[in-house]
């Protein structure tokens, strides 16, 4: 049998070995029918896209019982290895329960950076003496106050990168040999591809919160000044200060025109922001009166946008209150979309047209404008987040492709459907319908 080649080791760290990574020596070693066993059950599971979360206490159950091992520990390497960070770390019987898990340093002070030029397994057995001659290690000093006295520490290569270490630790000194490390490197192995995997999503993720938070802290700052702007202009254009001149007028319009549209950017990602980070949630409330509490509400903030645009809108109002359960001020930030759509993408003194009804337990709703509309093909790029529709008529027209999202979002949050359909050059409608009585969403994918 061959074994995984042994690398020197200076005198004076005797307590240290590295293990060169064989594949050969690895595939050729005959491991214990159980070992066999966990390692083709971390194989199907990572092939079946589980956590990792679920691999990894897969792996500490499966393995405490033959491996002297009190701790596993699951470190990722960003910023192109330069910063090493807990993502997964368990020890049922740690004494402190110090919360390890995003524990973050930079990886030239700990003395895993040696690993990542070396590509080798390595074993200390004596973790505190190791300490000693490694003061600068943060990693280190944090395992040795958890009271660990040895370690066993692979790294994990996918296509030939390190994207980081699997760690064994131990109470005990000298508690792993080479049997030890031909389990672990084996099972690094079959790990590697789904550490890539989530490191890539974590990473993601990541900067999509930090790009939502910023959006958001943003969109903020702007509301304010937006709305004193807007506030000072319809001042100023109602005689104020005094009579104004048509052009005086024309400019002052134009300004308040300018800051309705900025006001509108900021609300809507103001409201994405709020969906992603998670802040925004539905508060349904019974017996709500739906035509006065969402449709009446709605209508008073585009009106204005309305008269501007010489749009003429026809709402045959029921003749009884829609009581419905729902959140009122979210349908209200759908109906404002959905009008607000319907001004910007319709026709100059066209028709808009608003239908309501309530039956066979479902809420149903319609926005209907005279306009361009949009072509078959392109229906399947709504409601999706920053999608704009790509015809030369609509990409006149200003928007972001996050008004429909959100409504999309609210909607489904309600349990309900949100639907579009067009007439190229004529009209375009969009409605959805919500199940009565209300059946919440669990999540929104």
């Amino acid at each position: 049998m061959k074994h995984l080649a042994k690398a020197p080791v200076k005198a004076s760290r005797q307590f240290v070995e590295f293990y060169d990574i064989d594949y050969e020596a690895l595939y050729s070693y005959t491991f214990a029918p159980e070992v066999y066993a966990i390692l083709n059950e971390v194989n199907r599971k990572v092939a079946a896209r589980e956590s990792l979360a679920e691999v990894m206490d897969f792996l500490f159950d499966s393995t405490i019982g033959f491996c002297p091992c009190s701790r596993i520990t699951l470190c990722f390497f960003e910023e192109g290895g330069q910063r090493t960070v807990i993502r997964w770390t368990r020890d049922d019987d740690s004494p402190s329960q110090r919360q390890l898990t995003g524990l973050a340093t930079d990886t030239h002070f700990t003395t895993l950076r040696g690993l990542l030029a070396k590509g080798k397994v390595r074993l200390i057995h004596d973790l505190p003496a190791f300490a000693a001659l490694n003061p600068d290690s943060e990693l280190t000093r944090v395992f040795v106050e958890e009271g660990y006295h040895s370690s066993m520490t692979s790294p994990l290569l996918c296509e030939g990168r390190c994207v980081g270490v699997l760690i064994r630790h131990s109470v005990q000194p000298h508690a792993f040999n080479e049997r030890h490390v031909y389990q672990h490197l084996a099972t690094a192995e079959r790990l590697s591809q789904a550490v890539e995997a989530a490191a890539r999503l974590e990473q993601v993720q990541q900067l999509n919160e930090s790009y939502m938070e910023m959006l958001g802290f943003v969109s903020h700052e702007l509301k304010s000044p937006l709305s004193s702007i807007n506030m000072t202009a319809n001042l100023l254009l109602g005689g104020y200060l005094g009579e104004l001149s048509d052009k005086q007028r024309s400019k002052l319009e134009s300004i308040i025109g300018k800051t309705d549209y900025l006001t509108a950017l900021v609300r809507d990602y103001l409201e994405l922001a709020r969906l992603e980070g998670g802040s925004l949630h539905a508060s349904p409330i019974k017996d709500v009166d739906f035509a006065a509490d969402v449709v009446d509400q709605a209508l008073s903030v585009v009106q204005s946008q309305l008269d501007e645009a010489q749009m003429k809108l026809s709402w045959r109002r029921p003749a009884q209150p829609l009581r419905v359960e729902l959140d009122p001020n979210m349908l209200l930030i759908v109906m404002i979309n959905l009008l607000s759509n319907a001004v910007k993408y319709g026709n100059r003194g066209g028709a808009i047209e608003i239908r309501t009804s309530l039956a066979d337990g479902l809420l149903r709703v319609a926005v209907r404008n005279e306009g361009p509309g949009f072509p078959p093909e392109q229906k399947t790029h709504l409601f999706r987040k920053f999608s704009r529709l790509d015809t030369p008529e609509l990409k006149k027209r200003k928007g972001t492709g996050v008004g429909l999202y959100t409504s999309w979002r609210i909607v489904r949050l309600h349990g309900g459907h949100i639907h579009a359909e067009s007439a190229p050059g004529e009209w375009a409608e969009f409605s959805f319908q919500i199940p009565q009585p209300l059946v919440l969403s669990a999540a929104v994918e």
